[in-house]
């Protein structure tokens, strides 16, 4: 396993790639259990002054259970080999499974966050701050109407605190 700290400063890929194409497992632990869910929207940049990632996550998964309950979390990005797993953890949901378990992949933990030595990039990353998105506040009604049935994201700013690369994958 070759995993390489880099700074958030140095990556240069595509965040429209990592996240719209490649997609991010979003993965939340509370209480030495974890969960986690494919994500295809957020962003990275900087807020106050620090590397962060915004991500969006709908009230209705268990993931944010132990997002909401847990100081940090990671966000993965895999190789394209990983996207019949990657749509799997889109699909099913922790509530039914251990999805984490059932994948095989291979479990690594840093300060109360679970990330997985198959990544090829892995953001270990703390909460800043979250907000619900409101019905009220959409400029473009288009994107509520389309994407919307009362069933909002939450939006969290994380800061992105280590940034792996694994250089083997």
């Amino acid at each position: 396993m070759a995993l390489k700290e880099v700074s958030p400063y140095e990556f240069k890929e595509s965040a429209f790639q990592v996240i719209g194409k490649d997609w991010l497992l979003v993965t939340g632990e509370y209480e030495g259990k974890a969960n986690a869910m494919t994500a295809s929207w957020g962003g990275l940049g900087i807020m106050w002054g620090k590397p962060v990632a915004y991500i969006f996550i709908r009230p209705s998964r268990y993931t944010k259970e132990f997002v909401d309950k847990a100081e940090g979390l990671s966000l993965s990005v895999f190789p394209e080999t990983y996207r019949k797993m990657m749509s799997y953890f889109g699909t099913v949901s922790g509530r039914d499974e251990d999805k984490i378990q059932k994948t095989g992949l291979t479990v690594l933990h840093d300060d109360g966050r679970t990330y997985y030595q198959e990544a090829r990039v892995t953001m270990l990353c703390r909460k800043l701050y979250a907000q619900e998105l409101k019905k009220e506040c959409f400029i473009d009604k288009s994107c509520d109407e389309k994407w919307y049935d009362n069933d909002y994201h939450t939006m969290y700013v994380v800061e992105i605190e280590k940034l792996l690369v694994n250089e083997d994958a």
